[in-house]
């Protein structure tokens, strides 16, 4: 390597772009920046070309904290994420009343291991899982009927593992492959 290529600053890729752009959104959402504050870093994010030029531009973003945990409640009604999704390292799902479906089967799951955990008083679960992906039961409570999963014939190796925690009162917990 010469002194001239060592000298070159290193350029960020699209997955460092998307990451930058998600961290401002999660800033914003969380309030610790203004609505003119998120322009300005979307702006900056979007039009540097190198790592040194893209930490600069997060340098007043708070330290990412990759162990929280993500919550979607709802009293009433359903719960539904599908399609590309981003899948949190640790999920929380709570609803009261209502149907709950979580598709991770196209979910961008950046973790090899995720928690769900079910916080559930009536209303169906279901969840569906990649085909690669291996599932974990653990410590859930049901108050009616207990949950159901087939571990599949031919599992793929490779997968994230998928582990399910919580308390379910009335109502079931489907689990199952995605067939494609």
């Amino acid at each position: 390597m010469t002194d001239r290529q060592a000298a070159r600053p290193s350029l960020i890729g699209a997955d460092d772009r998307d990451t930058a752009v998600r961290r401002l959104q999660e800033a914003y959402a969380q309030g610790h920046i203004a609505h003119e504050e998120l322009d300005e870093g979307l702006r900056q994010v979007l039009t540097v070309r190198t790592h040194d030029e893209l930490a600069a531009a997060l340098a007043s973003l708070p330290e990412e904290t990759p162990d929280r945990t993500v919550t979607i409640a709802a009293a009433a009604g359903r719960i539904r994420r599908r399609g590309a999704w981003r899948v949190p390292r640790r999920l929380k799902v709570e609803s009261a009343f209502g149907r709950v479906r979580l598709d991770l089967s196209r979910a961008v799951i950046e973790h090899p291991v995720v928690d769900i955990e079910l916080r559930l008083g009536t209303g169906r679960a279901t969840i569906t899982v990649p085909r690669d992906a291996t599932v974990e039961v653990e410590e859930l409570s049901t108050g009616w009927k207990d949950w159901h999963y087939r571990v599949p014939r031919h599992p793929r190796p490779g997968g994230p593992s998928i582990r399910i925690s919580g308390a379910m009162g009335f109502g079931r917990l489907r689990i199952r492959h995605a067939r494609r």
